[in-house]
């Protein structure tokens, strides 16, 4: 696909919660390509666990990733981006910024910290030429959504109850293809959202509406 698009892409494996290792990867992206245009900011894990059965081990391991981790590439790629001139930011949070739920203290509160920290990088950043947004995504078809199979040993109810039960709560009647959520990513990163900035998007099929 890079190919068809004329496009080079270079991989690196990195850790985010790593700061070392973000450093090493803005140092790669700086050196292969000159200069970072847009940062999508997607790394993430998911935790299911009632509140009380949370361990401490848990509920950090989510922060490390879902909230320092962003915070270690975008603190990076905005000095990068500052020193050009301009940029763009894409977090990617979730609807469980914007609300609470049952057995994902852990992932909810790592997703309302990033909304946080994407609003106040918007104030700081918008007068540098930088816009930062937020996409918050529902139920999307991805790896993680098998990890809600948790929450059938937590409640006791089947997966495919738990799946139904969450299918029932979008609008739409489905479930998000990825490409959808990429297609948000790509207007949020071209220049027909120059006058967008410190927004959290809900992008769920109609599951949210506020």
């Amino acid at each position: 696909m890079a190919e068809a698009h004329d496009a080079r892409v270079v991989l690196q494996s990195t850790d985010v919660s790593d700061r070392a290792q973000v450093e090493a990867l803005v140092a790669a992206a700086v050196a292969a390509f000159g200069r970072i245009d847009i940062l999508v900011n997607n790394a993430g894990v998911y935790q299911a666990a009632s509140l009380l059965d949370t361990t401490p081990e848990q509920f950090d391991r989510v922060m490390q990733v879902n909230v320092y981790g962003a915070w270690h590439v975008l603190q990076l790629v905005l000095r990068q981006m500052r020193d050009q001139g301009r940029g763009k930011v894409v977090n990617m949070a979730s609807t469980a910024g914007k609300w609470g739920s049952k057995n994902q203290s852990a992932y909810n509160a790592s997703k309302h910290a990033l909304v946080g920290l994407t609003r106040c990088a918007a104030l700081e950043m918008g007068a540098l030429g930088i816009t930062v947004n937020a996409i918050c995504p529902g139920f999307v078809e991805t790896d993680m959504l098998d990890s809600f199979s948790a929450h059938s040993a937590i409640t006791g109810l089947p997966f495919e109850q738990i799946l139904a039960a969450g299918k029932a709560r979008v609008a739409i009647g489905r479930f998000l293809k990825p490409e959808e959520i990429a297609h948000l990513a790509v207007y949020l990163g071209s220049a027909e959202s120059d006058g967008m900035t410190g927004q959290s998007l809900l992008l769920d099929g109609g599951m949210l509406m506020v």
